[in-house]
């Protein structure tokens, strides 16, 4: 049986084989994401073949001279980016590609990212967009019944959907001479939380990623490092989740390091829904005990709002239903 709940500062580790049958798996998805709002997979099922191809066409795309680079930017919000993140004067030591996981959209942009072969980079990118949307549906799935959801596909559905709004991105974090005393110099993304449903992220063997944990020692939080594991996915929660389970499933804060000996690269599925999706606590997460904590907002809205606002802002914040319902809280939708 899976204990009650995690030690304090222990990132879980979840086997995706189910090695205990599907209902534990369930069970230690559930517990792994509202205690912590992040675990580590293994055993996920996506083959190394599908990620090695898209590995390369990143690292051929990052060694190409940055004029090149920049013609696959600005990034408007998608395209090609260095340093700057988002409009509103966050930066980072890293660059960065950000595509719509459509594949048509690929397309367009795999013409200027490899100008000699653009159907080598949508063929590696669309196959691995493809083997990672499965594990996050799985994942939710798997979410849906822990939860005792009415129908535990509910929140697969708004990710495969035909308009999804899901992105891939790819980071770049050079080394960095300010990275030894985690000064500011050192940060390659700032602390955040990420919007969309689900983020599944898979790096070299590099470390950097941290996640913010109780410390449980009274201290408030503290910043836990990830170790590095490249046949590993890295699962965390996004505000979008947490708002469809009204603050049951919890988004995690984490931040990136830049390492001073070697560069680290990354590649995070941002599980999103079409933009019209209309994001409002499943009935079966509001209670009397458990009032609805979030308003009803569609992901256009919550969109919006993010590009408004500094990375490290609680978006979520803005949409708490004290915020607009006089703090009533009411159990029934509106």
């Amino acid at each position: 049986m899976a204990p009650d709940s995690l030690p304090l500062g222990i990132i879980p580790t979840v086997d995706m084989s189910a090695p205990s049958g599907r209902g534990d798996l369930a069970r230690r998805l559930v517990r792994a994401c509202a205690e912590r709002g992040f675990f580590k997979a293994v055993n996920h099922g996506v083959p190394p073949r599908v990620c090695a191809p898209l590995d390369a066409a990143a690292s051929a795309f990052f060694a190409r001279p940055a004029q090149a680079k920049q013609a696959a930017g600005p990034p408007d919000p998608l395209g090609y980016g260095s340093r700057n993140i988002g409009a509103n004067g966050d930066v980072g030591e890293l660059e960065y590609l950000i595509l719509h996981a459509q594949p048509g959209a690929v397309a367009r942009k795999a013409k200027v990212i490899d100008a000699e072969d653009p159907s080598r980079f949508s063929v590696a990118v669309n196959e691995y967009v493809g083997a990672v949307r499965h594990l996050a549906c799985r994942v939710l799935d798997l979410l849906g019944e822990g939860l005792g959801l009415g129908d535990p596909t509910s929140l697969s559905r708004l990710i495969s959907a035909i308009d999804s709004d899901s992105l891939l991105r790819i980071n770049h974090y050079p080394t960095s001479s300010g990275a030894a005393d985690m000064s500011a110099k050192g940060i390659g993304f700032g602390e955040h939380t990420d919007p969309q449903i689900l983020s599944l992220l898979r790096a070299n063997d590099v470390d950097g990623l941290q996640v913010l944990l109780p410390d449980g020692h009274g201290g408030g939080d503290q910043w836990v490092q990830v170790p590095a594991d490249p046949s590993a996915f890295f699962i965390n929660v996004g505000d979008l989740l947490e708002a469809l389970t009204n603050g049951r499933l919890v988004s995690i804060r984490h931040r990136v390091m830049a390492s001073t000996t070697r560069p680290r690269l990354s590649t995070i599925y941002f599980a999103a829904p079409p933009l019209d999706a209309r994001i409002a606590a499943l009935p079966e997460t509001v209670t009397a005990g458990a009032l609805r904590r979030y308003r009803t907002f569609t992901w256009a809205e919550y969109k919006k709002a993010m590009y408004a606002l500094r990375l490290s802002h609680n978006r979520l914040d803005l949409f708490h239903a004290n915020a607009t319902s006089g703090g009533s809280g009411d159990v029934v939708d509106d």
